[in-house]
């Protein structure tokens, strides 16, 4: 019988999350870099969550992606804004 690998370490909790969230900064294996270095991590009610999956999938769209076209328009970039 054939030992099947341990996948575990794949799944598993990092054990620094500073570390962890510092990794973002660096390339990542592929040598491509997408436009987005940092998590956001937010608590919501089961019911909101499923709410807000729903309405990504009726607009077609991935939940990550609604949210960020939401933050945009919720907290634009203005140049001039000092505050």
């Amino acid at each position: 019988m054939s030992d099947r690998p341990n996948r575990r370490a794949f799944a598993a909790r990092p054990g620094d999350p500073e570390q962890w969230i510092r990794s973002a900064d660096t390339a990542p294996r592929d040598g491509k870099r997408s436009g987005f270095t940092a998590r956001l991590t937010i608590d919501i009610t089961p019911e909101l969550r499923g709410r807000i999956k729903i309405a990504a999938f009726q607009r077609g769209v991935t939940v990550a992606d609604m949210l960020r076209d939401l933050l945009e328009r919720e907290f634009p970039n203005d140049e001039g804004d000092s505050s």
